[in-house]
């Protein structure tokens, strides 16, 4: 198995602000919107040196994205940034409506995503965010895996004409994949090469991954492991050629078990390719306050879970 390494620890939300930053002097048609989350956001260096371009919206996340959707039509590239549980449940309306059904150009971005905000809670820790995203009609969903590739896709969407959620996080986590790397929307990332099953990762599981599939070699099983950072629109054909070849599945994603990138991968392989599919995500229920390590042990969302997930997915193969 090929050998990943890191030589520091970044959250991702510290990429999308570094990639922003770089975005505002490279193209003065880049501007940013947040909603009172400027430092959590990682925003501040954008709204220092590009304030006229910068709105504080307060907390009024409806009104941002309308005020995100009506900047487009000026020519207007709009990142409107908050928290991953704000930037969709509370305005769902509004991005459906302004976002979505007009096909307005809308980076929608969201910080601290999933189970790993960790303390702040069940009210804070939205699962839900990728299912809702990934159902609205024109709307394309990225979720990358550490800070290199975060900074690269907030880089990427600018250049894509069309709405798009990336969703990115709030814990520092290893950073392993080269920081000159090419993102490229909706083209899958395979990070190792196997035989006996295929491991669809994506976001903070991506790393997960890794460590799961250095204990599977141990035990002699030969994984695929695949990146799946761009859940909407799926790269199809990646998925079916690597499940043509090892004919057994996990997916592993730090969101709700329903509506996640398990629940479109399956979707592909039952009209397809019907495959053995193990799912590790979090299973139809909300979290609670505690470190991230803790609440990814306790809800199933760990390198554990996806060896677990592995072994069970082998005696059905």
């Amino acid at each position: 198995m090929k050998k990943f390494e890191y030589t520091e620890k970044k959250d991702t939300r510290s990429g999308f602000g570094d990639g922003l930053y770089e975005l505002g002097k490279k193209n003065p048609d880049v501007v940013a919107l947040c909603a009172d989350l400027t430092g959590s956001l990682k925003m501040n260096a954008f709204a220092n040196e590009f304030p006229e371009r910068f709105i504080q919206s307060g907390i009024a996340e409806a009104n941002m994205m309308g005020a995100a959707a009506g900047m487009t039509i000026g020519g207007k590239i709009p990142f409107a940034g908050t928290f991953a549980g704000f930037a969709t449940g509370r305005v769902y309306d509004q991005i459906r409506q302004s976002i979505a059904y007009s096909n307005k150009n809308v980076k929608i971005c969201a910080s601290h995503a999933g189970i790993t905000l960790g303390e702040d809670g069940a009210t804070h820790q939205i699962m839900e965010d990728i299912g809702l995203m990934k159902m609205l009609p024109n709307m394309t969903v990225i979720n990358p895996c550490d800070y290199n590739q975060t900074k690269a896709a907030t880089k990427a969407i600018a250049d894509y004409m069309g709405p798009v959620y990336l969703r990115f996080g709030r814990p520092a986590i290893p950073v392993f994949t080269p920081a000159d790397q090419k993102f490229e929307i909706g083209k899958a990332v395979q990070l190792t090469e196997g035989s006996d099953l295929t491991i669809f990762a994506t976001g903070h599981l991506v790393w997960e991954s890794i460590l799961a599939c250095q204990v599977l070699e141990k035990k002699g099983i030969s994984v695929e492991l695949i990146n799946i950072h761009t859940i909407k629109p799926l790269d199809k054909n990646a998925v079916l050629q690597s499940v043509a070849k090892t004919k057994a599945v996990v997916t592993a994603e730090e969101h709700m078990m329903n509506g996640g990138l398990g629940d479109s991968i399956a979707q592909l392989l039952a009209l397809e390719n019907p495959t053995p599919v193990e799912m590790v995500a979090v299973d139809d229920t909300f979290g609670e306050s505690g470190t991230p390590a803790q609440l990814m042990e306790k809800y199933g969302v760990d390198s554990k879970s996806v060896v677990a997930a592995a072994e069970r997915v082998l005696k059905r193969k």
